[in-house]
């Protein structure tokens, strides 16, 4: 559900991936491998800066 909540929020903010990372300051590759669900258990501290960037809670990403 993170994977697709973190598309979801980042399509209605109108970022593309490599927006959002520049904005959360996190690695394009991490926003990549998140959002393809190659990293499933991201740390808290990144999940912090999307969350941030997007304008959303932590608990709105991993809410199902």
């Amino acid at each position: 559900m993170l994977a697709e909540n973190i598309k979801k929020y980042r399509s209605e903010a109108g970022f593309t991936q490599e927006a959002l990372a520049r904005k959360a300051d996190v690695s394009y590759n991490t926003i990549i491998k998140i959002e393809s669900k190659g990293i499933t258990d991201p740390r808290i501290g990144t999940l912090s800066k999307i969350a941030k960037a997007l304008n959303v809670s932590i608990d709105m990403l991993v809410d199902k």
